[in-house]
């Protein structure tokens, strides 16, 4: 039996704990880990529990992306109750700059760059391995997605894509060319060279807008391994898919369709002239195209061949949460808040990028042209060997305008490719 004293400070015990609870924050309850509780966010219950007072994002320094985010971190607060902190920061510049602050504690959650600089972030360790499910990447197209895995990793969420389409005249091609036959046609229709008319010109020794001529018969840059990453001991460009498609593009050359030594500027001058049918060139020739043309102006996807769709070059852009952050999960969330359907629409009209998302609707015809082209967009390797391999395949495109053998040049090219790609590894 309890003595009275012992009952009197169980009850004066009792009475504290009351009173401090009552005095304490008034804190949301939140869902035990075992419940399956919906907390309208994207993280588990034991990062819920320790929610963040405030994230902070390194967000590329343009006035419309800096406007974007603001608002969005607006909408992320009221819906979390974490407060975004936005740094004006050049993505050109975030890779240097997140190597030296990081470690120290001074760098962002979250972090945006384009998809080319994954495999070197990746080598550094500055970047965390997401998991993400499934219903986590609807909505996402695959090659988008893909742009940011690397070593077996997905290493970034998209947020918007790049890529090039064939743009044209429609008082010269009144139908957009379905295939590359019907392309040929047109360049034998319109082209009097002698009068600097053409039926399609594109900058066809910049092997950034040949790729899809390359692939289209099956070449291809790096194979991949079991895991579907790529392989940098596997170059299939001077394979004979590859070669097939460096014929094509020297017989342009050859038939008088394109003047050798064509470069952007000539192509575009010519173009906004209006003495050109069609031109391969990306969203960032639209204002000035329209402007000059107006309503004769228009985009298609790449024609096909053989009935398959021509697979262009793609750059991607996206978030990456910080190797160093301390709350990976509520960073992972904030990036897929920003990039989910709804905001990603926003993007599109606050900066007219296009959204690395297939389920928004564009308003604007000219830019879903290049939207539906995306579709079937190859992002540009991420891994470092790709910086190998531009410089060789830009001089063979110029030797085979000249009418060089397409799969000499080719092989010297990519004999060219591995020794550089080796010189790299041995000074590592």
């Amino acid at each position: 039996m309890f003595k009275k004293s012992t009952l009197l400070l169980v009850a004066l015990l009792l009475a504290l704990v009351t009173a401090l609870a009552a005095c304490g924050p008034d804190r949301e309850e939140e869902p035990p880990a075992d419940t399956g509780a919906d907390t309208d966010t994207d993280v588990g219950a034991d990062e819920e529990a320790t929610k963040p007072e405030s994230l902070t994002i390194w967000a590329n320094d343009s006035d419309n992306e800096l406007d974007l985010y603001e608002e969005l971190g607006a909408k992320y607060t009221e819906k979390t109750g974490i407060e975004v902190e936005i740094v004006p920061f050049s993505m050109l510049e975030q890779v240097d700059a997140l190597s030296l602050d990081a470690p120290a504690g001074r760098g962002p959650d979250l972090f945006f760059q384009p998809h080319d600089m994954v495999g070197n972030i990746y080598l550094q360790g500055l970047a965390a391995e997401l998991e993400l499910t499934e219903e986590q990447l609807a909505g996402y197209p695959e090659g988008a997605i893909d742009a940011f895995f690397y070593n077996g990793h997905q290493l970034g969420i998209p947020v918007v894509t790049e890529t090039y389409a064939l743009f044209y005249n429609t008082d010269l091609v009144p139908d957009a060319p379905q295939t590359m036959d019907e392309l040929m046609e047109i360049a034998a229709n319109l082209t009097n060279a002698s009068q600097d008319e053409y039926g399609f010109l594109m900058e066809a020794t910049n092997f950034y807008f040949a790729y899809p001529f390359l692939t289209g018969p099956g070449g291809y840059v790096f194979g991949t391994d079991e895991e579907g990453s790529l392989n940098p001991d596997d170059i299939g460009l001077a394979k004979d898919g590859a070669v097939q498609g460096a014929e094509l593009i020297q017989s342009w050359f050859e038939n008088g369709y394109m003047p050798r030594g064509i470069n952007g500027d000539i192509m575009s001058g010519l173009f906004r002239d209006g003495k050109v049918g069609a031109v391969v060139t990306g969203p960032w020739s639209i204002q000035e195209y329209r402007a000059d043309l107006g309503d004769s102006f228009a985009i298609a996807p790449l024609p096909t061949v053989d009935g398959e769709p021509l697979n262009s070059f793609s750059g991607v852009k996206g978030w990456m949460v910080s190797e160093y952050s301390e709350h990976k999960d509520w960073a992972t969330d904030l990036a897929l808040f920003f990039t989910n359907a709804e905001n990603a629409e926003r993007n599109f009209e606050l900066t007219g990028e296009l959204p690395a998302r297939v389920d928004v609707e564009i308003d604007d015809e000219l830019r879903a042209a290049i939207l539906e082209q995306a579709q079937h967009a190859i992002p540009m390797p991420n891994i470092p060997e790709m910086g190998q391999v531009w410089e060789p395949m830009g001089d063979a495109l110029e030797f085979i305008s000249q009418g060089d053998d397409a799969r000499e040049v080719l092989e010297e090219a990519v004999e060219q490719i591995i020794e550089q790609i080796e010189l790299t590894r041995a000074g590592q």
